[in-house]
This record gives structure tokens, C-alpha cells and sequence, in this order.
């Protein structure tokens, strides 16, 4: 490989490490903030048991995800400088106040909440944890704001061979974060909801009792409700998402149908085997006239194909081969919507079974929550890996294409050797935050290990 595709790869498996901690951390801090709102309002003992257990969860993840965060923006000096050089002007404006405003926000408050149990006023320390949470979101707002530039360039001007702002408001009211921001905000719901529902459902599977099992089936009914709210939520906001792809990046979408020719209704690919060099259906099994309702509410109105498109941007760019990898783009698409759609049905089923008041009546549902933990974290995988293939050649569409972008004085073997270290040590990092997590929720809301780190030493530097 070369040293383009190489770092092409350290900063895709890079950044899916660090995207399987960031959506448990903005869905489940909410949760964390609303079970201590209970607490304050109500006085119950077990809502702080349970704000201090989803807690506890909550911080291993946060601390994972700072870990894995932080190699990201040195990527973009080292293996992407020309990237760099290109839209420095522009990038670096919202990674700036991500990191000095949101991610200060969040990570100030979150110690203050740490730290803070019996020592704050209740009123303090529970606004402590909303800020927190606000923080976390916040952070990802800005870090959209960036992206949705790559997606869609605006308030920009071309200068010295450099994108340069020239409109900072045009920047952060992209029409693309309007789109994509909710989608990753509801998704990552969907996350914290269904890493709830698994691991009370396999609570709820042991023998406990008394005060452990109320607790449980609180948090069971929390999750149900949650997800069945947040897998909605995704799927109404992906729709919506989807149409203004159509607008925008139409070849992206015609690479996730796999669509080469326009057509008028256009179908849509359930299953479709593609001969891709040579743009054509080998086997396809496809819906009539249900692609054209995606994209415009109706069951009649062109989409533009592959081929189409290619000739268009030939056009309008010059000479080259403008269709991203097809096969990733389709299947990718298809796991992301398929995984939650899985993820709608049990959602559903669980919020039916909590308003029969029959939790622990369905021992198969609850053993079937457990490995679905798994679900949203491959959506959202997949669904990131589809959103950046799918703008290929691109890094910056329209602007700068990938090709362009690497370092050029950084070497395939350089490159490797980080490629590397970089994936053995996340997967290091994996492995001790899955420990981390499986041995705190083992251990249920009466452990004794608690989230201020005053009674048990080894909890602080998980905070810290």
C-alpha cells in the first residue's frame, strides 16, 4: 500500500475506535442528569443509587473517549498536511472552540460532579451534571460544524490556493449540521438506551431481589422507553437526512442504491449483486418506486443514476473518475438501516412488555437485549464509514480531493509503523474499557465502589 491509503486507514480505524465511545457518552450523560433530577425531586434512595451506578459507566467511557480523541487532531499535521494547509483557516475555527469552550464545559463541570457528592449543595451539584452533559453535546455540535463543511463548503472564498473563511456565521448555520447534528444526537440515544436495556435486561436474569431487582426494572423501563423514543427519533431524522443528501451529494446516494442509471420511478435495492468496474446489475432484487418516495415523498420522480452523475461532474470538475467505492458505500448503508431497524423492533417490544408490566415474564427478550448492546455501536460504525466513503473522491466536496490532501513528505513506512502501534493500542484501550465496563455493571447499584472515588481509590483516576 501506499502511504495515501495507509493513512487513509489509520485514520478510519482511528476514528471508528474513538466513535464507539463518543455516542454512549452524549446519550448517557442525559440519562445520568435525569436519574439525579429524580433523586433531587423525589428523595428516593434508589435514583441516587442509580444516578452513582450509570455514573460510574459513564465516566470509564468519557475517559476512554478523551484517550482516543486526542490522537485524531494530530493526524491532521502529520499525515494530513496538506489537508491542513488547505482548510486551516477554516477547520481549525471550530475544533478551536470545541476544545476551549464545549470540552472545557464538559470536562470542568464533570470533575466538579465527581468531586463534588456530599460536599456541594444538592442544587449545585445537580446542575453540575446538566452542564456536563450540555458540555458533551455542545462538543459534538462544533465538531459537526466542521465536518458538515468537508460534506457541504460554505462561507468560504478561494485565496492562495487555500480555503479561507470569510463568513463565520454562513460556517456554524451549515444546513448540513441541521441534518446530520440530530441524526447523531438521536443515534447516539439509541446508544445509551440500549446499552440500558442490556445490561438491566442481564441483571434482571440473575436472582436478584428486594431493592436490586426495583432498581433494575427502573432502569429497564427508562431504556424501553428511551430507545423506542431515540430509534423513532433516528429514523424520522434520517429520512429527513437522506433527502437533503439527495440535494447535495446525489452521487452518494446513487452509490448507496447502487443505482447506475437515472430512472423515473426509481426503485429501491433490497438486495443488489453489482458487476461495480463495469456499472451494471448482475442480480438485483429491488421494490418499485420506493427510492423516489425516499427522496421526495411520492412514488414517481427521477433520481439520478451513477453513470449520470459521473458525466455531470466530469463537467463541472474536469476529467476523473468522481464514483466512490460502490460496494462499501451499499453495503455499509444497508447495515447502518438494517441494524436499526432490529434495533426499532426491540425497542418496540421491550416499551410493551414494561406497559404489561410483564419485564421479567419474557426471558427471551431479555436474553436477546444483551448481545444487542452490539446494535447501535455497528449503526453508528457503519453509518460514519458510509457518510465518508461515500463522498469520495472528495476529502472537501467540490474543493479537495483526497488524493491531494496527504502529507507529502511522510512515508509509506512511516505511515505503517503508526498504523500499527496506533491499532494495537486502542485495542489495549478496548479491551480494558470493556473490562471496566462489564466488571462496574456486574457489580450492580449496591457495589461498594462509589463514583466520587472517597470510598474506593481506585475509581478516581477513571475520572480524572
Amino acid at each position: 500500500m501506499d502511504a495515501l491509503m495507509l493513512a487513509r486507514w489509520q485514520f478510519g480505524i482511528t476514528t471508528v475506535y474513538h466513535f464507539f465511545f463518543v455516542p454512549l457518552t452524549l446519550g448517557l450523560g442525559w440519562v445520568v442528569a435525569l436519574l439525579q433530577t429524580a433523586w433531587y425531586v423525589t428523595g428516593r434512595d434508589v435514583y441516587k443509587r442509580l444516578t452513582k451506578f450509570w455514573g460510574k459507566l459513564f465516566l470509564i467511557n468519557f475517559a476512554m473517549g478523551v484517550a482516543t480523541g486526542i490522537v485524531q487532531e494530530f493526524q491532521f499535521g502529520m499525515n494530513w498536511s496538506e489537508y491542513s494547509r488547505f482548510m486551516g483557516d477554516i477547520f481549525g475555527a471550530p475544533l478551536a472552540i470545541e476544545a476551549l469552550l464545549a470540552f472545557f464545559l464538559e470536562s470542568t463541570f464533570l470533575g466538579v460532579w465527581i468531586f463534588g457528592w456530599d460536599r456541594l449543595p444538592k442544587k449545585v451539584h445537580l446542575a453540575a451534571i446538566w452542564l456536563a452533559a450540555i458540555g458533551a453535546n455542545l462538543s459534538a455540535y462544533w465538531i459537526l460544524v466542521a465536518n458538515s463543511f468537508m460534506q457541504q463548503p460554505v462561507g468560504y472564498v478561494l485565496g492562495q490556493g487555500r480555503a479561507e473563511m470569510n463568513d463565520f456565521w454562513a460556517l456554524i448555520t451549515n444546513p448540513h449540521v441541521f441534518v446530520q447534528f440530530p441524526h447523531v444526537i438521536t443515534g447516539a440515544m439509541a446508544t445509551a438506551a440500549f446499552f440500558m436495556l442490556g445490561i438491566s435486561a442481564w441483571q434482571l436474569k440473575r436472582t436478584i431481589t428486594g431493592e436490586e431487582r426495583d432498581a433494575f426494572r427502573i432502569s429497564f423501563r427508562i431504556g424501553a422507553i428511551y430507545g423506542l423514543v431515540a430509534t423513532v427519533a433516528v429514523m424520522v431524522v434520517g429520512h429527513g437526512q437522506a433527502q437533503y443528501m439527495m440535494k447535495v451529494q446525489p452521487m452518494k446516494m446513487a452509490a448507496a442504491e447502487a443505482l447506475w442509471e437515472t430512472e423515473d420511478p426509481a426503485p429501491m435495492s433490497l438486495f443488489t449483486w453489482g458487476n461495480e468496474p463495469e456499472r451494471r446489475d448482475v442480480w438485483a432484487v429491488k421494490v418499485p418506486g420506493m427510492l423516489s418516495f425516499l427522496a421526495y415523498n411520492r412514488f414517481d420522480g427521477a433520481v439520478p443514476g451513477i453513470k449520470a452523475l459521473q458525466a455531470e461532474y466530469e463537467r463541472t470538475y474536469g476529467p476523473g473518475d468522481y464514483v466512490p467505492p460502490v460496494k462499501w458505500t451499499y453495503w455499509t448503508f444497508r447495515v447502518m438501516v438494517g441494524a436499526g431497524m432490529v434495533m426499532a423492533l426491540l425497542a418496540l417490544l421491550a416499551t410493551w412488555q414494561v406497559w404489561r408490566q410483564r419485564i421479567e415474564g419474557s426471558r427471551w427478550l431479555l436474553g436477546l437485549l444483551v448481545p444487542a448492546i452490539a446494535l447501535p455501536y455497528l449503526a453508528n460504525s457503519t453509518g460514519w464509514i458510509f457518510t465518508e466513503i461515500g463522498r469520495q473522491p472528495w476529502i472537501v466536496f467540490g474543493l479537495q480531493k483526497t488524493a491531494d490532501a496527504v502529507s507529502p513528505n511522510v512515508s509509506a513506512a512511516e505511515v505503517g509503523f503508526s498504523l500499527v502501534v496506533f491499532t494495537l493500542l486502542y485495542g489495549v484501550l478496548m479491551v480494558a474499557d470493556i473490562y471496566l465496563l462489564q466488571k462496574f455493571a456486574r457489580a450492580g447499584t449496591m457495589g461498594s465502589v462509589s463514583v466520587e472515588g472517597s470510598e474506593q481509590p481506585g475509581v478516581a483516576p477513571v475520572g480524572a
